[in-house]
């Protein structure tokens, strides 16, 4: 019988992997969905998930290897060309969408489901959008997503679970008096008293500029809604850009959703950039939803004209 010793010198030793080697090969043995490998310099690979352990698993994968974990399929995506990245494109393995109830106008929505889906299930913000982005790669759309300032209770959205980057699932909901469920979650406990620490001086600093549009990168403005509306904190991933948390399902009332009142075309281009006080507040809120950089911190590109990412 010969010897392993032997054999290891007549075949000659087994190359080391590297840790993107090690961190793909993981990933398939772990993952009920496809993976599939791009050929880039630092290492590329997309995952379609067959269930939600799936992203689960790609998680603490992407977080121990160092591997960015970012949402597939978001309109004008950022390259991700400098670091390994673990693209995860929902698909139709969770892309249910359904009423909680007979006659409930609450619909309970997966990451996966497609805009055009929900357009002709009646429900109203989605009307003139893609037909063919998923609801993810929707609520992930800067442009998508552009309700006037405080009114971002026109996304119809009511609910979120949001996967973090340590693990942590964060229930996202109304918040106030009668409401108080996102205190159920420690870390969302922690993450409250700052948000409104950070949302006092940002709504400070617009109040001072022109017009009614929402120029920093995330819509903190969530926390200062209209008169008349209620304070909703899943609207704070509202044109996320997939950099602050993976969405697990969302929760929409056909009651309340209503598509921004002017086109896109008509909204982009001259709009003023956003200021010092905006840029560190955006930079203040991806800390506290992504401190150790798990998501992209650029995941959406636009022109230099758009403020977020000028």
């Amino acid at each position: 019988m010969q010897s392993p010793s032997r054999r290891a010198f007549l075949v000659g030793r087994r190359a080391e992997r590297s840790p993107w080697e090690a961190f793909l090969a993981r990933l398939r043995r772990a993952a009920q969905g496809q993976v599939y490998e791009f050929s880039t310099p630092t290492g590329s690979a997309r995952l379609v998930p067959g269930h939600m352990q799936d992203v689960y698993q790609a998680r603490a994968l992407c977080h121990e290897y160092g591997v960015t974990l970012a949402l597939d399929g978001i309109p004008s995506s950022a390259p991700q060309d400098d670091t390994p990245v673990l693209w995860v494109e929902p698909g139709s393995a969770m892309a249910r969408h359904e009423r909680l109830g007979a006659d409930d106008p609450r619909w309970f929505v997966q990451p996966g489901c497609l805009v055009g889906e929900l357009e002709s299930a009646g429900l109203p913000q989605f009307r003139d959008q893609p037909p063919h982005l998923t609801v993810a790669a929707w609520l992930a759309d800067r442009r998508g997503c552009d309700w006037d300032r405080g009114q971002t209770a026109a996304s119809g959205l009511v609910h979120a679970l949001v996967l973090l980057a340590d693990g942590t699932q964060a229930n996202l909901g109304a918040f106030g008096v009668d409401n108080r469920k996102p205190l159920d979650n420690l870390r969302v406990q922690g993450m409250i008293p700052r948000l409104f620490e950070l949302n006092a001086g940002v709504m400070a600093d617009v109040s001072e500029g022109p017009g009614t549009c929402w120029d920093a990168r995330y819509r903190l403005d969530a926390l200062s809604p209209a008169a008349g509306q209620t304070l909703n904190l899943s609207h704070l991933l509202l044109g996320h850009g997939g950099e602050l948390g993976w969405v697990e399902w969302l929760v929409f009332d056909e009651r309340l959703g209503a598509p921004a009142d002017r086109p896109y075309e008509s909204r982009y281009g001259n709009r003023p950039g956003s200021g010092g006080v905006r840029q560190s507040c955006d930079q203040a809120i991806r800390a506290l939803f992504d401190p150790d950089g798990l998501f992209p911190a650029q995941g959406q590109r636009f022109d230099h004209s758009y403020g977020v990412d000028a």
